[in-house]
């Protein structure tokens, strides 16, 4: 079976490649849960069409506008990892850039930054992104664990476990800052190693000696963010060095001058202004759901699915790790795993209505499982999406299933997740509220039963649109069957 899998990954890699226009045309192939992610040379050499109808390709999310052109070929979660080295090593390139590669990705930046349009922006807030991506791992398995010692706790089992697994869960948030420091420098092209040095400032216990602003500094203050801030200073002294020190000192004056200087202005700036930053962040998402209540929930469940199909929702991930470094957990990660609930309702109600339909209704089945996991673009590009109306339906449900958690957060119940990356069911673990693990469970189950419900009538009653519905589900049938026909 298990060399059954592998041909069949090798296969779909060996499909893709001259679909991306060849080896010549890819510059990087890297891969975030569901998706694989190539940047090319020319994206006139992409046959987007022979991507979206290649057996197992669950959707496509262009971005050709960008420098260089970016695409986002959704295969699902467990594909994609298996599916992303079968292409690397037919491309012969990897997650590293040729040097070629590199330059032609400069030149493209600059231009970008010369256009006058949105896109710089979007590609800041995906390099950003992509710092936090790789920790996602370690805050789900710490998250985890935390939620395991809660539970421990507050059942009065196990009492001389539960302060061994609250260090292990807090080990990796104390520490969270040299982390985002080190991918910070890796993904802005500085010393990994050095940005790390730089952000560790922020959690040293020595801070405490420090006086800013008229204050004395903490360990910790300023977070993630100032972290962030450190290594991309960081980054910038060390280019700098580089340019104008002698190669003859450039192995010791380099490191010292870039350890130093943006040493001293995290202690004597970033970390106080950080620090606001992220206190303010965190009384900001308290009041949306204190103080928003229903509206504000209505609106971030009901906007979540439109970031998700373009790719931006990973714009979120700071402000999520801000929020679980400040504050414990997110309150808004719950409240936006509703689109998801309205995505599943959306595609219950497809399966109920398109009965004569089996090919639609295969597909259906086999996302869901992953869809009540909160990964959505399976039934995002493989169901909604295609059919037009029941994408809007589904985010009609997610609306109201984040306007129920919204309302009941007005009203003292707020929930929150002690990390990121787990959705829909996933998310019961990592749950934590102001009444306990009970109630959050509770209401959080409750708010997925509304975006169930809400999304299902929502597209049951408003979700088909006669012949437009009708041809795009025949375009559906057809590439399943072409899948059948090739498997």
């Amino acid at each position: 079976m298990a060399a059954d899998d592998h041909s069949k990954h090798r296969t779909t890699a060996t499909a893709l490649l001259p679909l991306l226009g060849g080896t010549a045309n890819l510059l990087t192939v890297t891969h975030c849960m569901t998706r694989l992610r190539v940047e090319v040379r020319d994206p006139a050499l992409v046959r987007g069409d022979g991507l979206r109808a290649l057996p197992g390709v669950l959707g496509v999310v262009e971005d050709a506008a960008s420098r260089p052109a970016a695409y986002q070929i959704v295969l699902g979660p467990g594909t994609v990892a298996r599916v992303t080295p079968e292409l690397r090593r037919l491309a012969g390139t990897g997650t590293a850039v040729t040097a070629e590669a590199l330059a032609e990705r400069g030149a493209a930046l600059r231009a970008e930054r010369g256009a006058r349009n949105a896109t710089p922006l979007k590609l800041l807030l995906r390099r950003v992104a992509q710092v936090f991506v790789p920790l996602i791992p370690a805050l789900i398995g710490c998250g985890v664990i935390a939620g395991l010692a809660g539970l421990l706790a507050n059942l009065h089992w196990a009492p001389a476990l539960v302060p061994a697994l609250t260090a292990i869960a807090a080990g990796f948030m104390a520490l969270i800052a040299v982390f985002v420091g080190h991918q910070t420098a890796k993904e802005f092209g500085g010393t990994p190693v050095l940005g790390g040095a730089v952000a560790a400032v922020i959690v040293c216990p020595g801070v405490t000696h420090v006086h800013a602003f008229g204050h004395t500094l903490s360990p910790g203050q300023g977070g993630v963010l100032g972290a962030l801030a450190a290594a991309l200073l960081a980054v910038a002294v060390e280019k700098w060095c580089h340019r104008r020190v002698p190669e003859s000192v450039d192995v010791l004056l380099t490191p010292f001058l870039t350890v130093l200087l943006p040493g001293l202005v995290t202690l004597y700036g970033l970390m106080y202004a950080a620090g606001a930053v992220s206190s303010a962040i965190g009384r900001c998402a308290d009041w949306l759901l204190t103080g928003g209540g229903a509206a504000a929930g209505f609106v971030l469940g009901g906007l979540f699915l439109p970031l998700v199909m373009l790719g931006l929702h990973q714009a979120l991930i700071p402000i999520h790790t801000t929020l679980i470094s400040e504050q414990g957990h997110t309150v808004l990660l719950p409240v936006l795993a509703m689109a998801g609930a309205g995505q599943v309702g959306a595609a219950l109600a497809v399966y109920v209505r398109l009965r004569r339909n089996k090919s639609l209704r295969k597909i259906i089945r086999s996302a869901l499982p992953a869809g009540l996991l909160g990964v959505g673009e399976p039934l995002i590009y493989g169901v909604s999406l295609p059919l037009g109306r029941p994408f809007v339906t589904a985010c009609v449900g997610g609306a109201f299933g984040g306007g129920f958690l919204g309302l009941l957060a007005q009203l003292g119940d707020p929930v929150g997740a002690t990390a990121i990356g787990p959705s829909g069911w996933a998310l019961f673990p990592l749950l934590t509220g102001g009444h306990g693990l009970g109630r959050a469970v509770a209401v959080y189950g409750a708010g997925l039963l509304v975006g169930y419900a809400a999304g299902f009538l929502a597209t049951y009653f408003f979700g088909f649109a006669g012949h437009d519905g009708e041809r795009a589900e025949r375009q559906m049938a057809e590439k399943h069957r072409r899948s059948e026909e090739l498997a």
